[in-house]
């Protein structure tokens, strides 16, 4: 009963990852998943696609903590999870050596997500799926004299900033070549962290990716908001 609330996350992930998967089409996929940490959403996804869906997979769980590390390699050795390796290292400055097809990752903490996604920007992969975890970045920025409201009750600042943010990383997705969209996870029930980010690489209309970025210029400045995730992008193109 204790684990039932990480139990309901994991599965409704599953399936999201599932649909992505069916839609492509691939029967061959590099997956990546940011932040693993005991990897229970890891060695679920490994176990679905390579033994109920039939696809070859190769995964790799990447975390800080290399105890925990070291743990889920011994498991990973154990069930005989030979396409599935854990490794030490920090979502900001990894390197894949070989094409990414997918990057998942399950409540990174704060600008985390921004990294996760970058680098599934920079390595041009098919699907991404991320539920975003505690976003404190915007709240700390967010300055608007127009619409100050926003800012004046604490709770109302905290879940607004949130909000923006993930409307940013979405529009940043579309300008980067992404159908994209934001989501309910799972219900509030069961984790107050409920959005969650899908986006697919497709062919985005010119005229598409020049309004997302028009909103995201309107509401960085209204707000004085510099995003980690658009901060990272713009020095990739500069």
């Amino acid at each position: 009963r204790t684990m039932y609330d990480k139990f309901r996350q994991i599965n409704k992930f599953v399936e999201f990852i599932d649909e992505a998967v069916e839609k492509s089409g691939l029967q061959k996929l590099h997956i990546i998943d940011f932040g693993c940490g005991k990897s229970y959403l890891t060695f679920v996804v490994y176990y679905y696609l390579v033994f109920v869906k039939k696809i070859q997979v190769e995964m790799v769980g990447l975390d800080l903590k290399a105890d925990v590390i070291a743990r889920c390699n011994e498991t990973a050795g154990k069930y005989g999870y030979d396409h599935l390796v854990f490794a030490v290292g920090d979502i900001n400055g990894y390197e894949s050596n070989m094409p990414v097809d997918m990057v998942i990752s399950l409540h990174a903490c704060d600008t985390a997500t921004d990294y996760a996604l970058f680098n599934a920007i920079r390595w041009n992969a098919k699907m991404i799926i991320s539920v975003p975890c505690c976003q404190h970045e915007l709240c700390g920025q967010m300055d608007s004299q127009e619409i100050a409201i926003l800012q004046r009750y604490g709770i109302v600042k905290e879940r607004t900033a949130a909000l923006m943010t993930d409307a940013i990383r979405a529009n940043l997705l579309t300008e980067s070549g992404y159908r994209t969209q934001l989501l309910e996870f799972v219900d509030l029930s069961h984790t107050p962290k409920n959005l969650l980010i899908r986006a697919v690489r497709a062919v985005i209309p010119g005229s598409a990716k020049k309004q997302a970025r028009a909103e995201i210029d309107a509401i960085e400045k209204e707000f004085g908001l510099e995003p980690t995730l658009d901060k990272l992008l713009k020095e990739t193109h500069a």
